[in-house]
């Protein structure tokens, strides 16, 4: 058989694309094993039946053929009047091009802004497709560390050092965050914004938890004087309205750069089905409190496990503001996070994410995903501390 591509042989650099537990747990599942599933950021509740009514009466009045690339008018107004509307920035339809989800998105900012070779930077920790996807945009990825002590926020010093001394294109950050469910505060995002002025780079903004927000506010880089011109925002219709699998997103930014990136997705991606833009333009339709509907149980459940964690002492909880998933330390019990969320899955059939999966800087800690209903969530969430307790004592 003829060779495989660099580009598509060194998409890991050599390791795990990060999800091993992911699968390992699914093998037990499909095993018959009765797995409790705290991995993947998937919805317990499923898309609203109102707006897959709107894409089978769509796909039945014939919207399934070639759409427009860019994405629908009426989806790119709907879009553009939102970003308008919660972040202050105008917008138009001619800053919005609408992409096969998130990941479609990201895939799409950094090969439109760095050239083979080019240095992008990305803040660690980080999800997990991040540096596989930068190296598929024919990127040198850069992870740029944080600390546990600051939150897992990043330090524009620190941002600012690593652009000089790589020359960096480009800078991805996520707030709300997975993994850690950080919102960036306003101060952070000043930093980063002086940083990308003074170094000339691209800011890559990723905001699909952005309706996910249990304290503070959400800001946009892109509402940041002198910002809009520089920054790139990518959202989907993926954790706001529960349409994982409906696969649509977008990306926000100056119109000559979304004009670029039509013609991008002329050559890759040819568009995203109509029925499916049509069943995204209802969802928005309907406002901010379907989201909120969808939001709710993440919300719940965080309080939840606040009042768990609170009367243990074996795993920590990182301060979050946003995002469905918790960050625990488990630094206590002498583990990795490999190594705790693989004995949690063999010994108490829990799975939960390694921190490993989400860069170095996770090592001892385990991401876990509030995605089962809350007895089972609240359960769950007894056995890890139970379980740390006992390794914790042991060690």
């Amino acid at each position: 058989m003829p060779g495989l591509s660099k580009r598509i042989t060194t998409l890991n650099a050599g390791g795990s694309d990060g999800w091993d537990l992911f699968y390992k747990a699914k093998r037990m599942i499909a095993e018959g094993i009765a797995v409790t599933e705290l991995t993947i950021g998937e919805h317990d509740i499923r898309t609203d039946p109102a707006i897959l009514e709107a894409m089978h009466a769509a796909a039945m009045d014939g919207h399934t053929g070639y759409s427009l690339i860019p994405g629908t008018p009426a989806l790119r107004d709907r879009i553009a009047a939102r970003v308008t509307e919660r972040t202050g920035v105008p917008t138009t339809r001619d800053n919005v091009l609408v992409t096969p989800g998130g990941q479609a998105a990201l895939f799409a900012a950094h090969m439109g802004v760095c050239d083979p070779g080019d240095t992008a930077l990305f803040i660690d920790p980080h999800y997990a497709t991040y540096p596989g996807t930068l190296r598929a945009a024919g990127a040198v990825p850069h992870a740029v560390a944080t600390r546990p002590e600051r939150a897992f926020l990043p330090d524009p010093e620190d941002v600012a050092a690593a652009a000089r001394a790589t020359g960096a294109v480009s800078l991805l950050i996520n707030t709300p965050n997975n993994p850690t469910g950080a919102i960036y505060p306003r101060a952070t995002l000043e930093g980063l914004a002086r940083v990308a002025e003074a170094e000339d780079f691209w800011l890559i903004s990723d905001e699909v938890y952005d309706t996910q927000i249990w304290e503070g506010r959400h800001l946009s880089p892109r509402a940041l004087p002198g910002m809009a011109a520089r920054t790139l925002v990518l959202g989907s219709m993926s954790k706001s309205h529960a349409m994982t699998g409906s696969r649509i997103g977008w990306i926000v930014g100056p119109e000559s750069a979304i004009a670029r990136f039509h013609d991008l997705s002329v050559n890759t991606t040819y568009g995203v089905p109509g029925y499916i833009q049509d069943a995204a333009l209802f969802a928005l339709e309907q406002g901010s409190a379907l989201e909120a509907c969808v939001a709710e149980p993440f919300r719940r459940r965080r309080a939840l496990a606040q009042e768990i964690l609170a009367r243990q002492n074996a795993v920590g909880l990182i301060p979050s503001g946003g995002a469905m998933y918790l960050f625990l330390d488990i630094r206590s019990t002498g583990l990795s996070g490999e190594g705790f969320a693989n004995a949690l899955l063999d010994h108490h059939h829990i799975a939960v994410m390694p921190g490993e999966s989400f860069g170095a800087t996770a090592a001892g800690f385990v991401r876990v995903a509030m995605t089962i209903p809350d007895e089972r969530f609240a359960e769950a969430l007894h056995s890890l501390c139970r379980f740390a307790e006992g390794v914790a004592r042991a060690a």
